[in-house]
């Protein structure tokens, strides 16, 4: 796996863009979006599978929220390492690799899920299925380095939502197994995705390319480590995605618990959240692109933070026609905060080198270093997010058999965030950051913040 590399990338140069980066970069965007996507359908799989583990597998609703956060912790995790494997291996070579790594966890569940498996094999598989969270903080990662900062926005939003699509696909391919061969039939889902897997290792060798100028910076690490806006915006983060993630791993498991869905009854409904929210995340990123990041995660929270309060009642009150619509909006206004908050991460970096005196590539290379550092740590947390989250779900079910409890908290988090954001990146002057990089030649006077 060591051939394409391409040994000169200058996305910023206008000319190099128009006359080959454009055309490259926009190849290398299609089979990252498709790898990612198969990656989030693995990493996925158990919020489907405990679906089909009805009485005769042993598992309460506790042990099942505890299965599908099992996956979600590892697929938080090991995002920091994927996130530093496109400089170390490229970005082609990873993709390859990657999606080859989904093969064994899928191959396993084909093999344990039945009755009489012990509830630690099922931990042990669903644990290795979160090498398909890993896959996109490669990919997010690859796709930075290939665009320039005035279209990341719009780039990163699809790369993340085409892969953050595979959560309502895989819940859907799990609807049509459900609707047509019956709950007992889960290995017919596991089926579809072995040679999915292996088409995106295909199509990943053969028409993406590796970027000989992107290497890894111990220094920028540690310098993203140590920089208080890597961990301001990782918290949004988990505000953002970690709803976006924990809400689709626990949506339908919820309507099984709370509101005494049939499999089939659930699997129908699960979808359509988190495929609304996959699809307006590149929205998300455009209207970033176009208003400022931080003004539109500000009002996405505030959205959010109204949303949670339907839930809330609605679970009270048992109302289930409520809560699917509040629950629905949720995954919407994740997905645009999805997007608008990953746009702020290379802003605030290029405008935190213009603080420092730098101008035009030597900026732009300042930014690039470190946000590219920042991403990996941002998109892990992000992930933990989406844990806390199943947790919450499965506390609050195991103390008082309802979710309730788990939305109030949710909804203090919210608040919580809009008041980071209002104070950090609308208020003070800490930071003050251009939208494109054509935006903001002359280092920007204090004032209110424009993330």
């Amino acid at each position: 796996m060591g051939g394409r590399w391409i040994e000169r990338w200058e996305p910023e140069d206008e000319t190099f863009w128009r006359e080959e980066g454009e055309r490259i970069a926009r190849r290398n965007l299609v089979f990252s979006v498709f790898s990612e996507h198969i990656g989030f359908s693995v990493w996925s799989l158990w919020s489907v599978m405990v679906l089909f583990m009805g009485p005769e597998y042993g598992i309460d609703p506790a042990g099942k929220f505890f299965l599908i956060a099992t996956a979600t912790l590892v697929g938080a995790l090991i995002r920091v390492p994927y996130a530093f494997a496109v400089a170390r291996f490229g970005g082609r070579n990873w993709t390859v690799a990657g999606a080859l790594l989904l093969l064994p966890p899928t191959g396993l569940a084909l093999v344990v899920t039945e009755p009489g498996t012990s509830y630690a094999t099922f931990l042990l598989v669903a644990a290795l299925t979160g090498v398909g969270g890993g896959n996109f903080a490669s990919s997010m990662a690859n796709i930075n380095a290939f665009f320039p900062l005035r279209k990341k926005g719009w780039a990163l939003g699809l790369n993340a939502g085409g892969g953050n699509l595979g959560v309502p696909v895989v819940q859907l391919v799990g609807l049509l197994v459900i609707g047509t061969a019956g709950a007992a039939h889960p290995r017919l889902v596991l089926g579809v995705y072995l040679p999915l897997a292996v088409a995106a290792a295909v199509c990943a060798a053969l028409f993406m390319d590796n970027l000989a100028p992107v290497r890894n910076d111990t220094g920028a690490v540690r310098e993203a480590v140590r920089d208080r806006h890597t961990w301001i915006l990782a918290l949004l983060y988990v505000g953002t995605f970690g709803s976006f993630i924990g809400y689709g791993f626990a949506f339908g498991l919820v309507l099984q618990t709370q509101f005494g869905r049939t499999p089939l009854q659930a699997a129908s409904l699960t979808f359509l959240g988190p495929l609304l929210g996959s699809l307006l995340r590149p929205v998300g990123g455009f209207l970033a692109d176009r208003y400022g990041g931080a003004r539109i995660t500000l009002w996405t929270f505030a959205a959010m933070a109204a949303a949670t309060s339907v839930v809330v009642l609605a679970s009270a009150t048992g109302s289930l026609a409520v809560f699917l619509t509040g629950f629905t909006c949720l995954f919407v206004l994740s997905g645009l905060g999805n997007g608008s908050t990953y746009k702020m991460i290379p802003a605030v970096f290029l405008s935190q080198g213009r603080r420092r005196g730098l101008t035009g590539e030597d900026a732009e290379a300042y930014g690039r270093r470190l946000s590219g550092a920042a991403m990996g740590i941002t998109g892990a947390v992000g992930g933990l997010g989406g844990l806390g989250i199943n947790l919450a779900f499965r506390q609050s079910f195991a103390t008082v058999g309802t979710g309730t409890a788990a939305f109030a908290a949710f909804l203090v988090f919210y608040a919580v965030c809009m008041g980071v954001t209002r104070a950090v990146y609308l208020r003070r002057p800490a930071v003050t950051v251009p939208e494109t990089a054509a935006a903001a030649h002359p280092v920007p006077r204090a004032g209110r913040a424009t993330v």
